[in-house]
């Protein structure tokens, strides 16, 4: 009996052993990995929208924005109802899948930007880098202002960088809104390896 106890314990110890060595550390690194790669996939470049005015435009947006499973942010006033007939044609059936944030005003946008961290990149036709040339992080705020007066200058000045999508006419000021930021989200999600 003594010697069937004494067996026991042995193996029992070279079998703790061989947890603890060899399937742990590899459990700690399966977990480790599964938990950093679920982590990376979900932060991504976020879009914000400052005083949209135009419903078709917001609502193709929310439809690029559902497409690559990216937040977005809608900054008032905005000029438009969200209830819009047109807004929720643009974005057909997809409104469901959108991560849609919305603030009352850039100043509580701002508080909210502060609190997740990341880089406010603002987008303008006089904006100091091109967005082909910028290297962009997956904590970046893709920041977009109307379609008429794009963004305060006072909130350009607060950017950590402005960019531009740059022109071949000098006479064709900028793309679209909706295109604008379609071209800036999918060249981010390239450099970042999402597509």
């Amino acid at each position: 009996m003594q010697f069937v106890h004494i067996f026991l314990n042995t193996w029992v110890t070279r079998l703790g052993i061989l947890v603890f060595e060899y399937i742990v550390p590899y459990l700690r690194c399966l977990l480790a990995y599964m938990f950093k790669y679920k982590q990376y996939k979900l932060h991504m470049p976020q879009v914000v929208l400052v005083n949209p005015l135009i419903p078709p435009n917001t609502g193709n947006i929310a439809r690029t924005c559902a497409a690559r499973s990216t937040e977005l942010h809608l900054v008032g006033p905005l000029g438009f109802e969200l209830s819009n007939r047109y807004l929720k044609r643009a974005g057909l059936d997809y409104w469901p899948h959108v991560k849609l944030h919305y603030h009352e005003s850039l100043d509580i946008f701002q508080d909210v930007y502060h609190k997740r961290g990341g880089r406010c990149l603002g987008f303008s036709v006089r904006g100091n880098y091109s967005y082909t040339k910028f290297a962009y992080k997956e904590s970046d705020w893709l920041v977009f202002g109307s379609e008429t007066d794009g963004l305060p200058k006072s909130f350009l000045e607060k950017c950590d960088y402005t960019l531009t999508i740059p022109m071949k006419d000098p006479q064709i000021r900028s793309l679209n809104l909706s295109v604008s930021v379609a071209v800036a989200l999918f060249e981010s999600c390239r450099q970042l390896g999402y597509l």
